[in-house]
Formats: structure tokens, sequence, C-alpha cells
């Protein structure tokens, strides 16, 4: 899979979220969305992203950016998350890693020495055009969000 081209077109996607509903990317059609990847709720590095995310929402909302989260984790894995630590952004399921494929979310990494496959903590920005303004391909958690902020400021 190639890597996402800034200023190409966004791939499409419709998932399930949190709350049992579907999201597709056109219902935020003429808004900036954030899109973060984290590989699993409730582990520490996607629980402190999913938290940065949050203590930054009424920042992002100032600056008309909606926020969602995705990870391979199942609906109800996802609403129990999203309760446990107030996340007020959807978190999206993506069980067969395919929109985690279309935006170079899924791939080779190395987790405690070993090489696997599987999720890659990435971001995407997508303009209200609906192209990609910026990738962030392998996130580091600790001040990422305000990386993120500081990039649509």
């Amino acid at each position: 899979m190639p890597a996402l081209k800034e200023g190409s077109k966004a791939p499409a996607f419709s998932l399930t979220a949190d709350d049992g509903k579907t999201v597709k990317l056109s219902d935020f059609k003429g808004q900036r969305v954030i899109l973060f990847f984290y590989p699993r709720a409730n582990t520490p590095g996607c629980t402190q992203e999913s938290c940065d995310f949050r203590d930054e929402i009424a920042a992002f909302k100032k600056r008309k950016a909606v926020v969602l989260g995705v990870s391979r984790d199942t609906p109800e894995a996802q609403a129990k998350f999203k309760e446990k630590y107030e996340l007020p952004f959807p978190l999206l399921s993506d069980p067969d890693h395919a929109v985690h494929e279309a935006y170079g979310a899924w791939g080779e990494k190395v987790m405690y020495g070993k090489k696997i496959i599987g999720a890659i903590r990435s971001t995407a920005i997508i303009g209200a055009d609906g192209k990609i303004e910026k990738v962030f391909p392998k996130v580091k958690v600790a001040g990422h969000a305000q990386a993120v902020l500081d990039l649509i400021a």
C-alpha cells in the first residue's frame, strides 16, 4: 500500500462507531477531520493519546476540526473505553483493518524486539475539501495531540 500523499483525496470510509451507528467520512464534508489510528483501547499508549485529544477537544472545536479515533476493537469495547475515559468524540471500529490499510496505518512494526504485522499508530488530517493535509505516519504519543493542534492553528 503506497503511503498517503498530502494533497490527494482522502480514502472514503464507512465504519461502525462506539454507539453502533455508521460513520462515514462524507458525514463531515466541509469540515476538517483529525483521524487518529491507535492499536488497542485500554492500553497505556492508546489511553494517553486518546485522553490527550480529549483534553484539547475545545481547541479542536474552536478550529472547526472533528476528532475521530479508529482501532480494530469492537464497537462494544470502544464504547467501554469511551465511557471510562469520558472521550468526547466517536471511536470507530475497523475489525478487518481495511481503513487502516487505506490510510497506511497497517503494516510491519517492531514490538518488544519482534517484527509483527499490525496497527501502526498514525494520524491523518483531512481538510474541509476532503484532501489529505498532513500525515503523521509513526506517532509518538507524548505531545502528539498538541502537535496536531499547532499544525491546524
